[in-house]
């Protein structure tokens, strides 16, 4: 079995927070949906779980953090090109995101941009050159500087 990850956040509007993520490419699973929580599926190994206010308060006694205010991580998510980066930030702003929440980062061999979800929740975007992936930024410069 493909090792998974699920990432469980907490929404103020489940409607609104799930109608955001299908728009930016997110499938919802309706075995994982009810009125308390969304299922959101990016591919086979990336889940994303909205829940409600209080349904996340099932799973912890911690606060929930305003999220616009503060982080506490960021969530990044990899693509197959500049070009995919870009476009997943326009349909973050066509959606209600806050598209480029933060500068956009350009190394050459990596490129990054940040959103923010409906409640804040922030998340990068980035592309990185396969050569980098592989043999590492420093590998990457030294082909560009051939």
């Amino acid at each position: 079995m493909t090792q998974m990850i699920f990432v469980n956040l907490p929404v103020a509007d489940l409607a609104r927070s799930k109608a955001f993520y299908e728009a930016i490419g997110f499938t919802n699973e309706p075995k994982f949906t009810d009125e308390t929580a969304a299922g959101m599926v990016l591919s086979e190994a990336i889940h994303v779980m909205l829940l409600t206010h209080d349904k996340w308060k099932g799973f912890t006694s911690k606060a929930i953090p305003d999220a616009k205010k503060s982080a506490q991580m960021m969530l990044c998510l990899s693509r197959e090109s500049r070009e995919a980066v870009d476009a997943i930030m326009a349909d973050v702003a066509e959606a209600g995101g806050n598209a480029d929440c933060d500068p956009p980062q350009d190394y050459g061999f990596m490129y990054g941009r940040s959103f923010e979800d409906p409640d804040g929740h922030n998340w990068e975007v980035m592309w990185m050159d396969p050569v980098a992936v592989e043999k590492g930024p420093e590998a990457f410069m030294e082909a560009a500087a051939e």
